[in-house]
């Protein structure tokens, strides 16, 4: 135990998720140390390309019933929303079962939305209130989010997910062609059908609100250490420190908390953990005029269309495939070429400029983060493999986790995010 009976907790990584951890924890009077060899909001992070919604309403499994029929076509087509690259197919298998198996009923994927209701229902709140005290709030917007569709038949296609979000109590408004023109001039006009969830918000710079988080954590007490972290030192179960490739940084409690590169460091501690990258792109488009005045998600595209303090940002696309397989551009190239069919204003631009990104969405194949306490050490905590909605559940996560840390009571029930779940062989096919 570290001098004036604080704990010394390092957190390993500097994204959404580590970030809040740490502030949780040095707002509580804690010694935190944040480990990450990147910059904090930087390009290298996840949290960085976020797609900048934080909605309520994003408690749809990405498995869903019948989704195995549509395997063959994403093998076998380069340009669809979710694709999955031939040469990493034997490696994916294990995972990709698991995933078919986690969407493979309608109770299965409900308890999914529940689960992930419980950590999503609160986030524009918890945001909102986020971005005030850091001084910031010029960067959380709650104008809701909007789902566009060509006409009303095509919303009712999607009748399990809507029933998933209303049984999980989102609010909506349904939009006819003449409310759905007024609120979104620059729309294409074959979209006759929309519905705003009036709660949701979204992010104007995910990675300068990252960065802030970090500084504030810091200006309050926390020590940034850029370094690389590879493993652990214990005394018996106990946690000794965190290895790192700068030394050995002494501590009596470790976070877990570093995206997809968590794999490998929750090995350490004890747990096999089926975590792999969907991987995401997104590309940013300077539009001064026509672009859409809310967050739009158009159904035929499947594509989050931001307005952000860059430009509008058009992120998207499902790739599996190893972390370490370059980027294919043509992912950002599709989210455009869908974006000109989707504005006007962008249609009749030439030489579009695009500031083009790709990351890793640290993701499990039942679509629930891993958040507790590791096999090996009841010392380290893992928070990490939130796939789509780790930057909205950041803050509520970095409140479980201290909350765990200081061994106070837990207001939110989380055992759909044990670790061992895996081990229990729930989610075997």
């Amino acid at each position: 135990m570290s001098s004036a009976g604080k704990k010394h907790t390092v957190v390993i990584g500097a994204g959404i998720v580590g970030a809040c951890t740490a502030l949780e924890l040095v707002r509580a009077g804690q010694q935190v140390t944040i480990v990450d060899l990147g910059e904090p909001g930087g390009r290298q992070a996840a949290s960085y390309g976020h797609g900048c919604w934080i909605s309520p309403g994003s408690v749809v499994p990405m498995s869903m019933p019948g989704l195995w029929k549509q395997v063959p076509g994403y093998l076998m087509n380069p340009e669809g929303p979710l694709v999955i690259r031939w040469r990493h197919f034997a490696t994916l298998a294990p995972w990709l079962l698991r995933f078919l198996w986690a969407g493979s009923t309608v109770r299965r994927v409900e308890a999914t939305a529940h689960a992930l209701a419980r950590l999503l229902r609160s986030s524009p709140d918890m945001h909102r209130g986020l971005s005030e005290e850091l001084g910031v709030s010029h960067l959380i917007r709650q104008d809701g989010l909007l789902y566009a569709y060509p006409n009303q038949q095509a919303f009712e296609r999607e009748t399990l997910s809507w029933h998933l979000r209303r049984i999980t109590g989102l609010r909506w408004r349904e939009l006819d062609k003449a409310e759905l023109a007024l609120r979104e001039p620059g729309l294409d006009k074959h979209y006759s059908f929309a519905v705003l969830a009036e709660d949701g918000a979204h992010c104007l710079d995910p990675g300068a609100y990252v960065g802030r988080i970090v500084e504030v954590a810091c200006l309050s007490g926390a020590k940034l250490f850029r370094a690389k972290a590879r493993g652990f030192a214990f005394e018996g179960e106990r946690l000794a420190g965190v290895q790192t490739d700068q030394g050995l940084i002494a501590c009596d409690a470790a976070v877990i908390a570093a995206g997809i590169w968590s794999k490998a460091l929750a090995r350490m501690s004890g747990d096999r953990i089926p975590l792999e990258s969907e991987r995401g792109y997104h590309g940013v488009v300077s539009l001064a005029d026509g672009g859409p005045e809310h967050p739009i998600m158009p159904s035929d595209g499947k594509m989050a269309n931001t307005p952000t303090t860059q430009g509008l940002r058009l992120s998207g696309q499902v790739e599996l495939a190893s972390v370490d397989t370059p980027p294919n551009w043509r992912r950002v190239d599709i989210l455009l070429e869908h974006a000109r069919k989707t504005y006007p204003a962008l249609a009749g631009m030439a030489n579009i400029k695009v500031d083009k990104w790709m990351g890793h969405r640290p993701s499990t194949p039942d679509g629930l983060p891993v958040i507790g306490r590791s096999s090996a050490s009841p010392d380290i905590f893992y928070a990490f493999g939130h796939g789509h909605v780790g930057f909205a559940s950041g803050p509520i996560t970095g409140k479980i986790i201290a909350q765990q840390i200081m061994q106070a009571p837990q207001a939110l029930d989380i055992s759909a995010y044990s670790p061992r779940r895996f081990k229990l062989g729930r989610h075997e096919p």
